[in-house]
């Protein structure tokens, strides 16, 4: 199997943290006066973002890698379609189970969509009763 070297760059570049859509809601969170830790290792899944007095955790999911219904998210790859379904699959399939192994240790889950940060405004009241609701 050849590997196509500008698609082979483009995978390299894709990052795990400190994306773009993540940064956003960094600052609007912080913004509004919450304070959190990071990449917590000791939470199943390394949540974006962590409240651990109020027991809730933040997910910033790219629509793509985890396979969000909207359009960028529902568009299927041209090339190595079968990898990339299974991939995709397994993707969604984790992050269930790390919203279920959370949710039974107490901690509430919030996902929030790449596609979900255009509207700053509803994202940001959406974060907010996130946060304030016990």
């Amino acid at each position: 199997m050849t590997v196509d070297p500008s698609r082979s760059r483009t995978m390299r570049a894709v990052k795990s943290r400190d994306t773009k859509p993540e940064m956003i809601v960094r600052r609007l969170v912080h913004a509004m006066g919450f304070r959190y830790r990071l990449h917590r290792a000791d939470l199943p899944g390394k949540p974006d973002l962590a409240f651990a007095p109020r027991h809730k955790v933040i997910f910033v999911h790219g629509c793509f890698w985890h396979g969000h219904d909207c359009k960028r998210g529902a568009r299927v790859p041209r090339t190595n379609t079968e990898y990339w379904v299974a991939k995709i699959s397994r993707n969604r399939r984790r992050d269930a189970e790390t919203t279920a192994t959370l949710t039974q240790q107490g901690w509430s889950v919030l996902a929030v969509w790449e596609c979900e940060i255009k509207d700053r405004e509803a994202l940001a009241a959406r974060l907010k009763d996130f946060l304030n609701s016990s």
